[in-house]
C-alpha cells in the first residue's frame, strides 16, 4: 500500500506549486519533498511532474493521483470526525451558497467562529447547479440554494425568503415601465429570473425580458450595482446585497405593488446524518425556522 505521508507531501506541494513552501510548511527539507515525490513515482511507476524554469507541472498521471490522494484525505478527515464527540461548537463547517447570499450569511459565521474559535468555517461562494454537483460528491455538507432540485439523493427544504427589490440611478425614483423600458437592464447571472419575477409580478405589459435593452452585464456580484448607480441600467437583485451597497446616494428601489421573494432553500444528502454543528450554525443564522 502506498505510503499516506508521500500522498500528503504532494497534495501539499501541489497546492504550494513551491517545492521550499512546502518544505517549510510539512518541517521537512527540501530534498526530503523530492525524496517524497520519487518515491511516489517509483511505487506508480509515472513521472508525476514535469519540472520547468517557472517550477513544474503535473503530468496526466499526476493528476490521477492526486485525484486519488485527495479523496483518501477527505476519506480519513470524514472517518475523524465520525469518531469524535458530536460537539456543536467545534469542528469543520463546509458550507456553500450563491455569492448573493454570501454577503448576508458569510460575515455572521465569521462572527460566530470569533465566539467559537474550534469551529472552523469552509466557507464556497458558488452557483446552484455547482453546489448540487459538490453535495454529491461531498465536497461540501449544506448548501443554501435558491432554486429547488428534483436529486433524489438530496433533502431540499425552505428555510428563508428575500424579497427581491428592483434598483434605478436615484433620478429614476418613480419610474414608470416606458421609463424602464428606456432605461434599459443591467444583466447579471441571476437576472433573467430575478427581473422577470418582479416585472410579472407588477407590471401588466411585460411579456418577455427581450423587450428591454440590455445596457450593461457584470458577472461580481459587488459589481452589478455600479452600472446602475453610474445611470446606465436597472436591475433587480435580493435586499441584503441592496443595502450592503457603498452608493446608497446614487441609487434608488421603486416601490412596488406586489412585493417578490425569492424562497432560500437548504439541501442535504438525504442519507447522511446532520451533525449537531450544523443544526447550531442553521440555528444561529435563521432562529425558529428549523
Amino acid at each position: 500500500m502506498v505510503n499516506p505521508l508521500w500522498l500528503k507531501t504532494f497534495i501539499t506541494l501541489v497546492e504550494q506549486k513551491h517545492f521550499t513552501r512546502t518544505a517549510d510548511l510539512l518541517h521537512m527539507t527540501q530534498p526530503g519533498v523530492s525524496q517524497h515525490i520519487r518515491k511516489l513515482e517509483s511505487y506508480y511507476q509515472a513521472t508525476l511532474i514535469n519540472r520547468n524554469e517557472k517550477g513544474f507541472e503535473l503530468t496526466p498521471e499526476g493528476e490521477k493521483v492526486l485525484r486519488f490522494a485527495q479523496k483518501l484525505v477527505v476519506s480519513e478527515e470524514q472517518l475523524k470526525e465520525s469518531l469524535k464527540e458530536d460537539n456543536p461548537y467545534e469542528g469543520t463547517c463546509r458550507l456553500s451558497s450563491p455569492g448573493a447570499l454570501a454577503m448576508r450569511l458569510y460575515p455572521q459565521l465569521c462572527a460566530l467562529q470569533q465566539q467559537y474559535p474550534q469551529l472552523m468555517m469552509q466557507y464556497e461562494v458558488a452557483p446552484n447547479h455547482r453546489i448540487v454537483s459538490e453535495l454529491m460528491n461531498n465536497t461540501i455538507d449544506l448548501g443554501l440554494i435558491t432554486h429547488q432540485t428534483d436529486e433524489p439523493e438530496l433533502v431540499t427544504c425552505p428555510i428563508d425568503r428575500e424579497q427581491l427589490l428592483l434598483v434605478v440611478p436615484a433620478r429614476f425614483r418613480n419610474a414608470d415601465y416606458r421609463e424602464l423600458c428606456q432605461l434599459g437592464v443591467i444583466m447579471h447571472p441571476d437576472a433573467s429570473h430575478h427581473i422577470s419575477s418582479v416585472l410579472r409580478s407588477n407590471y401588466a405589459q411585460f411579456r418577455h425580458l427581450s423587450e428591454f435593452p440590455v445596457n450593461g452585464a457584470v458577472n461580481q456580484i459587488n459589481l452589478i450595482l455600479e452600472p446602475v448607480a453610474a445611470g446606465n441600467g436597472f436591475t433587480v437583485l435580493p435586499e441584503s446585497m441592496v443595502k450592503a451597497f457603498h452608493q446608497q446616494q446614487a441609487i434608488s428601489i421603486l416601490n412596488m405593488s406586489t412585493p417578490v421573494y425569492e424562497t432560500i432553500y437548504l439541501t442535504h444528502k438525504r442519507y447522511r446524518p446532520m451533525a449537531s454543528r450544523y443544526r447550531f450554525i442553521l440555528n444561529t443564522l435563521f432562529p425558529n425556522q428549523l
